[in-house]
C-alpha cells in the first residue's frame, strides 16, 4: 500500500477500536482536532492518486479545493449521478452504493479515498472504511474539527440536507469536542444551486429564512456556521453576507481538502523532474449517468471545464 494512515486519524473519524484493522494501535484519547503531526503516509509513487467520491456534483467543490491545496497528486472522481440523491435512500443502500464506488476507484489506482458526500459520510463511513484497503477520509470530521477550533461561544450552527441533519453526525462530532450545535435542514438550497441561482434574489430570500430560523433562541450567540453540504460552497459569498460579521463560515469542502493536503505533504517524496515539469494534476472523471450533463453542470462546481469523463455502470 503506497499510502498508510496511522491511528489518530482513524480514531478521530469515530471508528470503534473493535472495527480497526490489527495493524493500527488505538491512542487512549480522542483528539479534539486533527493532529496531522501524528499521521504518516508511506508514499513511494512520485504522484499519488487520490479517489474522490460523491453521489453527484457537489463533491466537485471538494475536488476543486484539493487541486488548489494539493497539486502534487492526481485525482480520479466518481459521481454516482444515476442514483442521486442519496438523501432519500436507506443507510444500507447508501453503504452498498458507496462501497461499490470506492472499490471501483481502488481498482483504478486510488491510493486514498475522499468521501466528498456528507450523506455517505454520515451514514456509511464505517462500512466504506471496513471495505477499503486504503485510507478513507470523510467530510464531517474535518468540518467539525475546524468549527470547534474557531468557536469561542461553543455554540455552532450547521446547515445541511435533510439526510445529514437526520443522522446528527455533525452534532455528535461537535459534542465530542465540547461544542453544542443546532442543525438546520435546508432542502431548497441544493436545487437552487443546481439551477445556477446561487446569487439569485430567490436564493437570498430562502437562505435568509433558513438562517433566521437557525440563529434563534439559544443559538443567537452562535459564532460559527458550518456548511454541511458540498453544494453549499457555491453559496458561500451569499451566506457570508447574510450572517453577522463575527460569525466564521466553515466550509466542509475546504476543511477536508486542508486535512488531505497536510497528510499528503507529510508523505510525498521530492518531486521528480517530470512531475515538476507537469505541475498540474491529472483529472479523470467517471459517472453513472449522462456525460454531457456532468460536463455542463460540473463545470460550475469545479470552476473549470471538465474534459476526461467516462460513463460507467456498476453492478448492484
Amino acid at each position: 500500500m503506497l499510502l498508510d494512515l496511522l491511528p489518530n486519524y482513524v480514531l478521530s473519524a469515530g471508528y470503534p477500536p473493535s472495527k480497526i484493522r490489527p495493524r493500527i494501535v488505538c491512542p487512549k484519547t480522542q483528539p479534539a482536532r486533527y493532529d496531522v503531526s501524528a499521521h504518516t503516509f508511506m508514499a513511494t509513487a512520485r504522484r499519488p492518486c487520490i479517489g474522490v467520491f460523491d453521489s453527484g456534483f457537489g463533491g466537485l467543490t471538494v475536488l476543486k479545493e484539493l487541486v488548489a491545496l494539493a497539486p502534487d497528486a492526481d485525482y480520479i472522481y466518481f459521481g454516482d449521478t444515476a442514483r442521486l440523491p442519496y438523501g432519500s435512500k436507506s443507510a444500507d443502500t447508501v453503504a452498498r452504493y458507496a462501497i461499490g464506488a470506492a472499490q471501483y476507484l481502488e481498482q483504478h489506482g486510488a491510493q486514498m479515498l475522499v468521501i466528498a458526500c456528507n450523506t455517505a459520510t454520515a451514514l456509511a463511513l464505517d462500512q466504506i472504511t471496513q471495505a477499503s484497503s486504503v485510507p478513507v477520509v470523510g467530510v464531517i470530521e474535518p468540518g467539525a474539527a475546524r468549527a470547534a477550533a474557531a468557536s469561542q461561544t461553543r455554540n455552532v450552527v450547521v446547515i445541511a440536507t435533510e439526510a445529514t441533519v437526520s443522522s446528527h453526525a455533525y452534532a455528535k462530532a461537535l459534542l465530542a469536542r465540547g461544542i453544542q450545535a443546532t442543525e438546520k435542514a435546508c432542502p431548497l438550497l441544493v436545487p437552487l444551486v443546481e439551477e445556477g441561482w446561487a446569487e439569485h434574489p430567490v436564493a437570498e430570500q430562502v437562505a435568509r429564512i433558513y438562517l433566521d430560523q437557525a440563529f434563534a433562541g439559544d443559538f443567537e450567540s452562535a459564532d460559527v456556521l458550518v456548511l454541511g453540504c458540498t453544494h453549499y460552497p457555491l453559496l458561500k459569498p451569499l451566506l457570508r453576507r447574510l450572517v453577522p460579521a463575527a460569525v466564521t463560515v466553515v466550509d466542509s469542502a475546504d476543511s477536508t481538502a486542508r486535512v488531505v493536503s497536510q497528510l499528503l505533504r507529510k508523505g510525498l517524496p521530492r518531486p521528480s523532474r517530470e512531475s515538476e515539469r507537469r505541475g498540474v494534476p491529472r483529472l479523470k472523471f467517471f459517472v453513472t449517468d449522462s456525460v454531457d450533463k456532468f460536463r455542463r453542470m460540473g463545470a460550475q462546481f469545479l470552476g473549470s471545464p471538465i474534459d476526461d469523463v467516462q460513463h460507467v455502470e456498476l453492478k448492484e
